[in-house]
């Protein structure tokens, strides 16, 4: 046999090792799943896809419009007019400087995780419940992963103890640790004091945090804080527009390095030009506006985060009357929700974990939900991901310009404009009651 064949024969090898018999993403396949249901003339109630309910702000559309006439290829790193804006947008929140030099855009911040996964050569540390394309990432190019299973009763946070125990093993191998706030899937943020916690572990071992903020600025206060803050010689900033700017489908994200990780900036850039050479130029040239601010974009998200924590209180209440537990939301659009003190109940209706549930539970309402086993957690855990943003969020924003700037939206505003939400929290409990 040739050289060039036993060259095929092993890339083969590797590919079948890493990437064949992975089913498509968990979240792409439930939204697939939800439409087809829907063109088969059945309601579903599609709270399986995170994708934000609110249009892009006008002011960004109107950008795009104006440069749609823009083609040509731009940096690999981005457009350095962005990438400033980027650097600038993280600086006024995080109080951390950073330049344009630091920025790294590509076609959303998933691809981004890719590339950083695919050039650090270190384990990748992924704290459970977790987004559902860490893991299959770090499968795919046969990185080494250290799953730190965090617990209910501690509301799914990651704390230093359990980071130290991992790093304790072995103090000196390089790792990567994910850190996800506002959490997908637990709606779960952290404080001023945990942040610096996680941060003295981090320091003493030298380990490099991903702090994957895109929803940041869904924050329901207003009040989201890097840890980059106080571990900014170690922390890369992921971003984007998907979720708080409502623009998923433009697929633009951001990295924000330190200096000292330069060389991790510039080798992803190296493999970025090789792959997708370089982002959309009309949504880069877009994206300026976003990340630059305006009152409009302030406004937008002020009452995108009042509809959101109106929603996400009003389940909660609703979800812990029924027995259903789940943390109590502080940001983003999600719940991680648990049904373990109906186990015995569900057990003989023949449920017995999470995939069965989150089943059987479409089968008898429509209801979409995701299993928690897609989010790290073992099978036999009764848990589910619930995404709240089956909703019209421009006819929501809308409506909510009508009422007091200090005032949550209340249950009457809600069933008007986030209907199907409200109509499906009463299903999961009526079904499980």
């Amino acid at each position: 046999m040739s050289k060039n064949n036993n060259h095929r024969n092993n890339f083969d090898i590797s590919l079948n090792l890493n990437v064949r018999g992975f089913p498509i993403s968990a979240t792409l396949w439930i939204n697939e799943l939800s439409n087809k249901l829907l063109k088969e003339g059945k309601k579903v109630y599609k709270f399986g896809l995170g994708q934000s309910p609110f249009p892009v702000p006008q002011v960004v559309v109107d950008s795009l419009k104006l440069n749609a006439y823009q083609k040509d290829y731009l940096p690999v790193k981005g457009l350095e007019a962005l990438r400033t804006a980027v650097a600038e947008f993280h600086s006024r929140r995080t109080g951390v400087k950073r330049s344009s030099d630091d920025v790294l855009i590509g076609p959303g911040s998933k691809e981004l995780m890719f590339l950083l996964q695919f050039v650090y050569y270190g384990d990748i540390i992924i704290p459970t419940p977790s987004w559902v394309s860490y893991a299959p990432q770090a499968k795919f190019i046969g990185r080494n992963i250290d799953w730190l299973h965090t617990k209910e009763s501690n509301k799914w946070k990651l704390t230093p103890d359990e980071l130290e125990k991992i790093f304790k093993k072995d103090p000196d191998k390089p790792r990567l640790v994910i850190l996800n706030y506002p959490s997908n899937p637990t709606g779960i943020t952290y404080s001023e004091k945990e942040l610096k916690e996680i941060t003295a572990i981090a320091r003493k071992y030298r380990v490099i945090l991903l702090s994957d903020e895109i929803y940041g600025e869904l924050h329901f206060e207003g009040e989201h804080i890097s840890i980059a803050r106080f571990y900014p010689e170690g922390t890369i900033i992921s971003s984007g527009l998907s979720k708080w700017c409502g623009a998923g489908g433009w697929r633009l994200g951001t990295f924000t390095f330190p200096p000292s990780l330069r060389w991790l900036l510039d080798t992803m850039a190296t493999v970025a030009s090789e792959t997708y050479t370089s982002t959309s130029a009309p949504i880069q040239y877009a994206a300026i506006t976003a990340f630059r601010g305006n009152i409009s974009i302030e406004r937008y998200l002020v009452n995108s985060r009042r509809i959101l924590k109106a929603l996400g209180l009003y389940i909660y209440k609703k979800l812990s009357k029924a027995d259903i537990l789940t943390p109590k939301p502080e940001g983003g659009f999600y719940l991680f929700i648990n049904f373990r003190k109906h186990a015995a109940k569900l057990k003989k209706r023949g449920i017995t974990n999470s995939n069965e549930l989150a089943e059987k539970l479409l089968q008898d309402t429509g209801v979409a939900l995701l299993p928690g086993t897609h989010f790290g957690r073992p099978p036999e855990e009764l848990t589910l991901r619930l995404a709240y943003v089956d909703f019209d969020g421009a006819k929501a924003l809308a409506a909510i310009e009508t009422l007091p700037a200090y005032k949550l939206p209340d249950d009457k505003f809600l069933k008007n404009y986030c209907f199907n939400i409200i109509e499906a929290t009463d299903l999961i409990c009526n079904w499980i009651d």
